[in-house]
């Protein structure tokens, strides 16, 4: 939706579950010499101000990425991805935060390639000038669900699908599942990654059974599910209860390091008592809450 700009949530607890994931998913494919390729369907303006109006309007990083930046001791998982917002600050201050195109950018190698899709025409800019240059790099003005049919499969063979939109307009849930069951239709051993929004609405509580579907029909690695309630909805009834991660074909290093770091990303970025995780997997059922 071209009225969305994520420049009013960077770094909040949504990018900390996502990113702390997507670095532990990366890290895992590194173990491998041989190249990958990541596909982010909607890559955003690719970094953010935080000290900006954007960032300042809401300032939800502060139960974000600034909940964990102090924090002496982390789990592997957290640490790991702390360690490259750092790395994007250059070891000082927290003053900006790396969408998902500067995180895969800090954990790339030579040999990965990165393909980046936005359409907003502002974000688009930004990120095309934040990458110009890097011929590792692919960024293009467009569709990012209709986008992967041309990425898939990587000439590797190895690679990940990042599916985040806004979901501020309801079509995005089914074009969501529709895009996992092409990708994998195309690249059936790709690990894919989908997030979505915890809020109160049908959509959003029935996404993971459909991906559950599609990953237990496609996906020869199964799936695995992590979810975060961190806050409660407005005096409306509404907001951004908390988010999800669905993660098909996930690596067999990732569960183990995510259950270790679930307890603490509750108790760090958790806005009441009952804030709560949800890890579970298509092998061991419901691992934790």
């Amino acid at each position: 939706m071209l009225a969305y700009r994520h420049a009013f949530h960077a770094g909040n607890h949504a990018d900390v579950l996502k990113h702390a994931i997507l670095v532990a998913v990366l890290r895992h494919m590194n173990l491998k010499d041989k190249a990958w390729r990541l596909v982010d369907t909607h890559a955003g303006a690719g970094a953010y101000e935080l000290q900006g109006d954007y960032a300042q309007k809401h300032a939800e990083y502060r139960h974000g990425i600034e909940a964990l930046w102090a924090e002496p001791v982390l789990p592997g998982l957290l640490e790991d991805y702390v360690a490259q917002v750092r790395a994007f600050n250059g070891e000082g201050a927290l003053t900006r935060y790396p969408g998902s195109p500067e995180i895969v950018r800090g954990v790339m190698r030579a040999q990965d390639q990165l393909r980046l899709f936005e359409l907003h025409p502002t974000d688009h800019g930004l990120l095309a000038e934040g990458f110009a240059g890097d011929r590792q790099v692919m960024v293009q003005r467009g569709d990012g669900f209709a986008g992967l049919k041309s990425q898939l499969p990587p000439p590797s063979r190895r690679g990940v699908v990042l599916i985040d939109p806004s979901y501020e307009i309801k079509t995005d849930y089914p074009a969501v599942v529709a895009a996992v069951s092409e990708a994998l239709r195309r690249f059936a051993e790709g690990v894919v990654l989908v997030w979505y929004p915890h809020v109160d609405q049908r959509e959003s509580a029935q996404l993971p059974r459909q991906l559950k579907e599609v990953a237990q029909a496609q996906a020869p690695k199964g799936w695995l599910h992590a979810r975060l309630q961190v806050a409660l909805p407005n005096e409306r009834g509404f907001g951004l209860l908390g988010s999800g991660i669905f993660v098909v074909n996930p690596p067999f290093t990732l569960r183990e390091k995510l259950s270790a770091a679930m307890n603490d990303m509750v108790r760090l970025m958790g806005q009441f008592p009952g804030a709560q995780g949800l890890l579970e997997d298509s092998d061991s059922g419901i691992i934790k809450r």
